[in-house]
């Protein structure tokens, strides 16, 4: 009785939910056609649209999972979306991290809520870094708190909330997988923006952005445009199509399956050509860097031997010969081998002038001092009229040597303990390669980053820290796995 109960008294929830929604459509498609008769199109389509966002904000309240992906969606596209739309896109990836952090807290309510896996060392160094970039907030230098809200970001809150989310919701092998395939048509489709650029034209939207003072001047030299996809730049799309470069490359190297090596090839192949033709000379350390980290992480003496004159033979052609000089692409990459680099020379005056500037200022001018933002919120100030020309250049700039201290001791614990893992712990060749691969990638940026701010740049940050993540928790993957096995035997 109580069973045949219980299945009534659900068949009867259900069919009282079904009424419920279809009245709730009939209305919303009813209000639309009401606004559409008034000639009002866009109040018609705004009802229309509500229960998507609705929709949505469910399923990330029952799967917070769904949001730490649409934060990976969010991330690659803002930026591009916001030269269509005439508004802060850029803070949805803010705004859907802080959901999907809410939507984690609120699921303890129905399941079981692993808090501990979060404490680990890399959350602590990510508080640690945050708070001192929050702490600038009081920096008397400072000039704009609103350019501290839009600087800090890409600074150190997304490091701050995809850390700990990354080990809470995002920490199978399964996310491993899923990351590398989504980042892979991600970078695909910002190969195909580019070429579209390259060879048909920017579009309305993107030649406005590049009318706008400093955007032309930048982006168009010599009558050639400097490719930039959807990215802020073509800076940051040169640096990070390196980065893909390397990354899928290696994977293409190491994957056994045909379809999907041939595939990882084809995406590694086309992201270094895409990085070509952003004509981010900058960009070319990314794979010289990366490919020689890789030699010595695999310590395999044919892949050495290989690679080295592989990238021996690259420096060789661009640095000794003129092969290919009325290729204005490769004309470009080589200008950055040359010895009477105009630009390098200004770069080193301009990093006198920050090193002068900040005798006397040990925390900086201020997060947001330097860059877009300080052109944006304090033009005419000193840091804003001096361009920093790098990544690390800029923390130094905003943070000062204390700032830059525990900025690069970040980095040098994720790099070394990801190296750390891969030489000493992991033992699934399948974990390795991947874990190579993208700490390869990542290495390469990191030296980039010295002339160029890509590290920090949207999609960089967020793709970065959840690979490094992701890398460390592969020993625990690997005895989780073993321990399985033996239970099965």
């Amino acid at each position: 009785m109580s069973f045949e109960g219980t299945k009534y008294n659900g068949e009867f929830d259900y069919r009282i939910m079904k009424i419920i929604v279809i009245i709730i459509f009939s209305l919303l498609i009813c209000t639309s056609i009401y606004f559409f008769s008034k000639d009002n199109l866009l109040a018609g389509l705004a009802v229309l649209v509500v229960p998507v966002p609705v929709y949505f904000l469910y399923m990330v309240f029952k799967y917070p999972r769904i949001g730490f992906i649409s934060v990976l969606f969010c991330n690659y596209f803002a930026v591009g979306l916001s030269r269509y739309i005439p508004a802060p896109v850029g803070l949805t990836v803010d705004a859907t991290l802080v959901l999907t952090l809410i939507a984690v807290i609120f699921s303890q309510f129905n399941t079981t809520v692993l808090w501990r896996n979060a404490a680990k060392d890399y959350t602590i160094w990510a508080i640690v870094w945050f708070v001192l970039t929050f702490m600038q907030l009081f920096n008397p230098e400072a000039v704009s708190r609103e350019a501290w809200f839009y600087a800090m970001r890409g600074q150190a809150l997304y490091v701050f909330f995809t850390v700990p989310l990354v080990y809470l919701i995002f920490n199978k092998p399964r996310d491993m997988d899923l990351f590398i395939k989504l980042c892979a048509w991600f970078t695909l489709l910002a190969v195909l923006k580019g070429l579209v650029q390259k060879f048909i034209g920017v579009d309305h939207w993107e030649q406005q952005w590049l009318n706008m003072p400093g955007n032309r001047t930048t982006h168009i030299l010599f009558g050639r445009l400097r490719v930039f996809s959807f990215y802020s730049d073509a800076g940051t799309f040169g640096g990070s199509m390196g980065y893909f470069g390397v990354l899928y490359i290696i994977l293409g190297i190491h994957e056994t399956l045909k379809k999907r090596k041939y595939f990882y090839f084809f995406v590694g192949i086309m992201s270094l050509y895409a990085m070509l033709i952003s004509g981010t000379r900058s960009a070319i350390a990314v794979p010289l860097t990366g490919f020689v980290v890789y030699t010595l992480l695999t310590k395999r003496l044919k892949i050495m031997l290989t690679v080295g004159f592989a990238v021996f033979a690259i420096i060789f052609f661009l640095k000794y010969t003129t092969i290919g000089q009325d290729n204005y692409d490769i004309r470009r990459m080589r200008s950055a081998f040359s010895e009477n680099n105009a630009s390098f020379n200004v770069r080193v005056e301009n990093r006198k002038l920050i090193a002068d500037y900040l005798k006397t200022r040990p925390f900086g001018g201020g997060v947001g001092a330097s860059g877009n933002w300080a052109d944006r919120f304090s033009p005419g100030t000193f840091l804003a009229d001096t361009p920093t020309d790098g990544w690390y250049i800029q923390i130094w700039a905003e943070q000062g040597i204390v700032g830059l201290l525990v900025y690069l001791s970040l980095l040098l614990y994720f790099t070394l303990k990801s190296i750390y893992l891969i030489l000493f712990k992991l033992k699934s060749a399948e974990n390795r390669y991947k874990a190579i691969a993208f700490t390869s990638g990542m290495c390469g940026l990191l030296v980039s980053s010295y002339t160029a701010a890509s590290l920090g740049q949207m999609p960089n940050t967020i793709i970065v820290f959840t690979s490094l993540t992701l890398i460390s928790m592969m020993p625990g993957w690997e005895k989780e796995k073993l321990t399985n096995d033996v239970i099965k035997a």
